[in-house]
């Protein structure tokens, strides 16, 4: 270990200019919940607010104090360091655990450092770097259900005290975090999405400006707007921030499910549109000379166990498409010398998506809630990476259709652009209202369990008890023994 890591062109390198690719995966659904990690429905805030309700305040905390301690220890982290060879760990964060709506939104929970501390020792303890990623912020950061705001805007461009209050967080971040080298970087915002670019330029100088009066080192890991996707209208990076590394996501919709049921072949035209997405959320990087880190890819995966229909099939051609990126990630530095990026998969753990680790079905966890996740499959309440009966389907499709007999073509725009009605449609009316009534039944399920029931519950996600996604974690150990 040598000093921090710092950018210089289109590297990261250590404090001896050596070049360090930082590879790995992040702890989603950990510190940041997401429903179809887990299986809740709908947001994180909510989905805790209902159980408060159900089950009282006193194991609500014993239940989550445990999942949280269960979700990533010194077991996880070995077998992320010395059976895979990966070295970065990202840690998204809810803004919660920091700061209370209900109070100035200054005032910084200790709790949240307590929790933070804990993943981050474990790393530094097995030599990982972290990058520290704001997952959901005040107000709001994207139009989606995960960003945890409840409603399908991003207020926080909007208010300025929302802004002071992330701008302050971080501050306070950078002081606690100023003198360990372990830590690779801070991740301000993920997926920020807002129509006015220019807001979003504004803000990452204004904290990057604050947050360098207090750790001048740290490098920034910075998302592109609209979901990590959009350069354009940042300035030129010898103009901006100095030490920044340029995130983007670059999920590929071949490795997703789809109504019509096709799967990736690996022929030449989906291998060149692989790259062709790739290179054109890139671009700046390449313009600017500046480095690439690529925060979250990754396909998903079937499972018997949900019901899907020859999972076997299905998973063999979405490996083939996390194969084919990955080979376009290895030679995929912008200054055209064949050095591969920097990446992190989404994700570490869940309970069966997309987890190189994953919950087992016959865990305590399925147990209780089995019957549900089948439920919730058949609704299509998750947005990410699930698909939706075709009866209900139609019901969506039908008020789409609705709504643009109605909607003259030439306004049948809004931001994201990437968005159509029916994803407007769909996030509004299924990720959140539907799936606010959901919270309920889910909620349900936790009454009468007893202390051990719910130690029992948040141990399913300990190391000892999953499942490991072996194919996958092949891939990802081929690739690193093979740079």
């Amino acid at each position: 270990m040598s000093g921090f890591l710092k950018t210089k062109g289109t590297k990261i390198v250590d404090a001896n200019d050596q070049p360090v690719v930082l590879v790995g995966t992040a702890i989603g659904g950990h510190l940041n919940m997401e429903n179809f990690i887990t299986g809740y429905p709908g947001t994180e805030t909510l989905h805790k607010k209902r159980l408060v309700e159900m089950i009282g305040q006193e194991k609500v905390d014993y239940f989550f104090d445990k999942f949280y301690q269960y979700f990533w220890e010194d077991e996880d982290a070995k077998f992320f360091k010395n059976e895979l060879g990966l070295n970065c760990l990202r840690i998204p964060f809810n803004y919660h655990h920091f700061l209370d709506d209900d109070s100035d939104l200054y005032t910084i929970n200790p709790k949240g450092f307590e929790r933070l501390d804990r993943i981050v020792d474990i790393c530094t303890q097995n030599e990982i770097y972290t990058v520290l990623d704001l997952h959901t912020a005040p107000g709001g950061q994207n139009q989606d259900w995960h960003c945890d705001s409840g409603i399908n805007k991003s207020l926080l461009f909007d208010f300025k005290v929302f802004q002071d209050a992330v701008i302050n967080l971080w501050v306070q971040i950078a002081k606690h975090y100023k003198d360990n080298t372990w830590v690779a970087g801070y991740n301000p915002l993920n997926e920020p999405s807002v129509e006015d670019h220019s807001r979003l330029v504004g803000f990452y100088k204004r904290l990057a400006s604050e947050v360098r009066k207090v750790d001048p080192n740290h490098m920034f890991f910075l998302d592109g707007n609209t979901y990590a996707m959009d350069f354009r209208q940042f300035p030129k990076a010898d103009e901006y921030i100095p030490n920044t590394v340029y995130s983007i996501h670059d999920y590929s919709n071949y490795g997703f499910p789809n109504l019509e049921g096709t799967l990736y072949e690996g022929t030449p035209e989906e291998k060149a549109e692989l790259k062709h997405q790739y290179e054109r959320k890139i671009q700046y990087m390449v313009d600017n000379g500046v480095p690439v880190w690529n925060g979250e890819f990754g396909p998903v995966y079937a499972s018997e166990v949900r019901g899907d229909k020859n999972p076997d099939v299905i998973n063999r051609a979405r490996y083939n498409v996390l194969r084919d990126q990955l080979a376009v990630y290895k030679e995929g530095d912008p200054s055209g010398d064949k050095s591969p990026i920097s990446w992190s998969i989404w994700l570490y753990k869940d309970i069966g998506f997309q987890g190189m680790t994953y919950v087992s079905p016959e865990s305590k966890w399925f147990q209780v809630f089995g019957k549900w996740f089948h439920k919730k499959k058949h609704l299509g309440l998750d947005r990410w990476g699930n698909d939706i009966d075709p009866e209900f389907d139609r019901l969506y499709q039908e008020l789409t259709d609705h709504m643009k007999n109605h909607i003259p073509e030439q306004y049948q725009k809004m931001y994201p652009p990437v968005w159509t009605i029916k994803d407007h449609l769909t996030v509004a009316a299924k990720d959140l209202l539907f799936s606010q009534y959901a919270q309920f039944e889910y909620a349900d399920l936790f009454v009468g369990l007893e202390l051990e029931d719910l130690d029992e519950l948040a141990a399913s996600f300990k190391f000892e008890n999953v499942c490991k996604r072996d194919e996958l974690n092949a891939i990802l150990k081929d690739y690193k023994e093979s740079r």
